[in-house]
């Protein structure tokens, strides 16, 4: 699993215990913040010893990585369905000051004619799109069609109710943004940031050959499994340090209180609509590291990468460190 943007091949926390090695060995090359207590090397005249590779633990997460993740857990799902809530207020998007419904960027609209009946039209560009039942019109319990930017399912509450899904998401808003500063003071005060995240020149020269690896299935084993990879740490450092950031920002140009104290905010985004739009890409943006994020910690060993979450531990085989396809445990 991850940090407090979720990962699911991560790197080491905080110092762990001295290494522990098998009887009379030298101890593998670890980072010294590593723990490395080798558990159940398979005896030698066992038939598994043979097909399996000894295996070790290393505590990847620390507590507070731990605990900013969950958190984040618990807030992005509600922070998405209660900001499409309220943006089905006013289902389009425009660039600018002030919102041009002949113009706009993006918008989920209805249509309606006695032949076809009531249809859910999005409109991106100019460019409309029949997204009955999805975008524009669709059923709600009853089975009943209905006008509504995005359907029932997607937005809390489920019903069209805009005061309380302000509530809900100024809430967890608040939640997010102070579980993100706690978060970076952590990776800043902890070396985590520029230990684990950021990634280096020697990182970004192998870019290549990562995403190779990555569109092939190869995945890392052994001690470069107990590292990020140039590319997770690409996605971490901007989920973390960039898109967070901005959709603070955004959010924080669409309150008119907030301009009136940070007048420059809306100079930064050229307009209260302009950075409703980007605050609507940055949540989408979102919505796809996560689910990017998801993808790559089933296939890359779902319970290892769960556990390590939970309580930290993670198993990796000792393969020295090339590229294999890493066992489910």
């Amino acid at each position: 699993m991850t940090d407090s943007t979720g990962a699911e091949n991560g790197t080491t926390e905080d110092a762990g215990p001295e290494e522990s090695t098998p009887s009379g060995t030298e101890a593998p090359t670890a980072s010294p913040d590593v723990s490395t207590d080798r558990v159940a090397e398979p005896e030698a005249s066992s038939p598994s010893a043979l097909e399996l590779p000894p295996v070790r633990w290393i505590y990847r997460h620390a507590l507070p990585v731990r605990l900013a993740h969950w958190i984040n857990v618990l807030c992005l799902p509600i922070l998405v369905m209660s900001g499409l809530q309220i943006f089905n207020a006013h289902p389009a998007l425009y660039w600018g000051e002030r919102s041009d419904r002949d113009r706009p960027i993006l918008a989920l609209d209805t249509d309606y004619s006695e032949a076809a009946g009531l249809r859910g039209i999005t409109r991106v560009f100019g460019h409309s799109f029949d997204t009955t039942g999805w975008l524009g019109a669709s059923k709600d319990a009853s089975g009943q069609l209905h006008r509504r930017g995005f359907p029932a399912w997607a937005t809390i509450p489920s019903f069209q109710w805009l005061a309380m899904g302000r509530r809900w998401h100024f809430f967890f808003a608040w939640v997010f943004v102070l579980n993100g500063v706690f978060f970076g003071l952590y990776a800043f005060l902890s070396r985590h940031f520029d230990r684990d995240l950021f990634p280096l020149p020697r990182d970004l020269r192998g870019i290549g050959k990562a995403v190779v690896d990555h569109l092939l299935f190869r995945h890392t084993a052994g001690e470069a499994a107990a590292r990020y990879n140039v590319l997770q740490k690409i996605a971490y450092t901007s989920a973390v340090f960039v898109l967070g950031p901005l959709i603070l920002l955004t959010g924080m140009t669409m309150s008119p209180g907030l301009d009136a104290a940070f007048p420059g905010l809306l100079t930064l985004f050229g307009g209260r609509q302009s950075a409703r739009t980007v605050h609507f890409i940055a949540c989408f943006s979102f919505i796809g590291f996560v689910a990017v994020h998801l993808f790559m910690v089933a296939v890359t060993g779902l319970w290892n990468n769960l556990r390590s979450m939970v309580v930290g531990r993670y198993r990796i085989a000792e393969v020295g460190g090339g590229l294999h396809d890493q066992k489910p445990n």
